[in-house]
């Protein structure tokens, strides 16, 4: 898939996300990279690049205090290749590029990938 239409997929992906949401993203880049530098792998503690499919790089919304209003943007970045390697066809890339997303807009509003886990396992409870 070529870079343009897999980003108009990660913008569609955004558009598609609950209002309440996607209107409370603010001072955030979001942008899609081939693959994964070590020094981001190394952040994420992956040790193979075709593992890390998406990388939020911020301070999430549960973590900040009112001083940090004049800080560069917090940064999304979807990996391309991982993402494509992983799926067979097109609406898969499509279905993934979803979820990856909305993991990572997950992560900036302050959810933990344990939360995330347990709320696709439907396990209710407190952060």
């Amino acid at each position: 898939m070529d870079r343009e239409r897999f980003e108009e997929l990660v913008d569609m992906a955004l558009q598609d996300m609950p209002a309440e949401f996607r209107e409370r993203l603010e001072n955030i880049a979001i942008v899609v990279e081939d693959w994964p530098t070590q020094d981001q792998l190394n952040r994420a503690k992956v040790r193979h690049r075709q593992q890390l499919l998406g990388l939020y790089e911020g301070v999430p919304l549960t973590k900040r205090s009112r001083w940090i209003s004049m800080k560069l943007p917090d940064k999304i970045t979807i990996f391309q290749k991982p993402i494509e390697n992983s799926c067979r066809y097109d609406k898969d890339i499509v279905k993934a590029i979803r979820e990856v997303v909305y993991h990572e807009v997950a992560h900036y509003f302050g959810i933990s990938d344990k939360r995330l886990k347990d709320i696709e396992r439907g396990v209710l409870g407190n952060e």
